[in-house]
């Protein structure tokens, strides 16, 4: 296991609001925009368990405190929140070794900084941050790694790769080239290049990297989940998805979501669940609807199941 450099710079920051403080570390004091992570605690309370809290795509530690609660209560209930920049940068992928290694290591770097050796530990993320999340929680299990999460969960995240690729093909097919996303495209190429080609031509690397697979009838990614509490979070809409962007549910997350819980459930596990919201989506600071936010997950009710399942 390669060491962590030493910390040389830390950053505290209050948040007199909430009566929590903030601690910025930066892993690299070189490095100011990557391999760095804010942890958020209460002042007056024991540490009791430690949450992680993983970011989407192209977004910084600071904006989860911006868009989402979860931090304040799980505060309020004595749970650290470390909400990471992995080494990977912000445009990480999240499901490829060298953020998963990342990932790891600021773990194990926490748990020694805090001393939080044998307390619950809970991950979870929105969107790409969720991929990240049930990756690294199937990891763990499948190394054996002293240090697993006692409960994961995910926000609206795309967990089958292959699924993704060709949903976002649909996209591209269907539409007016001129009027598609650019961020549908983007996705197309970033998949070939992490997956080093397309479904058809290699197809176990989908399977490998994504936390589960539709077509994987082995389902070798989800067994390492099956006695571990898991929770998924999805605002289908599929009518603001059909006027708004012209995707229909070949290109929606729910179609992982229900099924990996079904496939979850049917192997025994008894604490995979599904929560689906409606007219819950909205970002701050414009109150601007989009069903893939983080708001489509409440923040009391969430910290509550992650402690309904302490160990």
């Amino acid at each position: 296991m390669p060491k962590l450099k030493l910390l040389l710079l830390t950053l505290f920051i209050p948040l007199v609001s909430h009566g929590q403080r903030i601690e910025t570390i930066y892993l690299n004091p070189n490095d100011s925009t990557t391999n760095m992570y804010v942890a958020v605690f209460p002042e007056k309370k024991p540490i009791k368990s430690f949450l992680v809290l993983m970011d989407s795509y192209g977004n910084s530690p600071k904006g989860v405190l911006a868009q989402t609660d979860i931090p304040t209560y799980a505060a309020q209930q004595g749970i650290l929140t470390i909400i990471p920049l992995l080494a990977t940068g912000s445009t990480y992928f999240g499901s490829d070794r060298a953020s998963l290694q990342s990932l790891r290591d600021i773990v194990r770097q926490v748990v020694a900084r805090y001393q939080l050796q044998g307390k619950d530990f809970f991950i979870g993320g929105f969107s790409i941050g969720g991929t990240c999340a049930v990756k690294y929680a199937e990891l763990t299990v499948q190394e054996n790694d002293l240090i697993k999460p006692t409960a994961v969960f995910a926000i609206n995240s795309p967990f089958d790769w292959e699924r993704y690729y060709n949903g976002a093909k649909r996209v591209a097919r269907l539409s007016d080239p001129a009027q598609v996303s650019k961020e549908v495209y983007f996705m197309i190429e970033r998949i070939e290049k992490e997956m080093n080609g397309t479904p058809e031509t290699a197809l176990q690397n989908y399977y490998n990297q994504s936390p589960y697979s539709f077509s994987d009838t082995t389902q070798k990614a989800i067994k390492y989940l099956v006695n571990t509490p898991i929770m998924l979070i999805s605002e289908p809409d599929i009518q603001w998805w059909l006027q708004e962007r012209g995707y229909d549910l070949s290109y929606n997350n729910i179609t992982d979501h229900s099924a990996m819980i079904n496939e979850l459930q049917r192997l025994g596990n008894k604490n995979a669940v599904l929560v689906t919201t409606t007219n819950k989506g909205y970002r701050i600071p414009d109150n601007t609807r989009h069903p893939n936010s983080w708001s489509i997950a409440d923040p009391e009710q969430l910290i509550k199941w992650l402690l309904g399942q302490s160990k």
